[in-house]
């Protein structure tokens, strides 16, 4: 009986070396989060002008990231800007809706006369939004 009971105990710690031996996927992928969608932002001026342009190009994780330093989550462009030579950016966002953002304002003097200035905001190939100022202009979906 020892030798039946010490065949069966060696099964049964084979088997269950075998069933603790899968492989742990730890690897697995994180789940995918929403869909990234296409920004373009294109801005002019009236006449050649250089400007300063903010704009977004990430979500923030949280709004709290956001609020603590907005400028990390909206670079500046400095360009020179006209009717026939626009400043074009184009980003991938998760949620335009809540951060697409571009404003344009005058990279020059606040003395000096300005051309007036014209942005424009497409998701996903459709415009959403344009705005024109005397002296800047902002492009967003959400009330800033």
């Amino acid at each position: 009986m020892s030798r039946a009971l010490t065949i069966a105990t060696a099964a049964t710690l084979t088997v269950g070396a075998f069933a603790t031996a899968a492989p742990a996927f730890a690897d697995d992928p994180e789940p995918a989060g929403p869909p990234l969608r296409h920004v373009r932002y294109t801005v002019t001026a009236d006449a050649p002008y250089w400007a300063h342009i903010y704009y977004r190009d990430t979500d923030p994780a949280q709004f709290s990231d956001y609020s603590h330093n907005p400028y990390e989550f909206s670079p500046r462009a400095d360009a020179d800007i006209a009717p026939d030579k626009p400043w074009v950016f184009d980003a991938m966002l998760a949620d335009p809706d809540l951060w697409a953002m571009v404003l344009v304002q005058s990279g020059e003097s606040p003395n000096f006369p300005t051309p007036g200035f014209n942005c424009e905001l497409a998701v996903d190939g459709v415009v959403v939004k344009k705005n024109s100022g005397h002296k800047g202009a902002l492009c967003s979906i959400r009330n800033w």
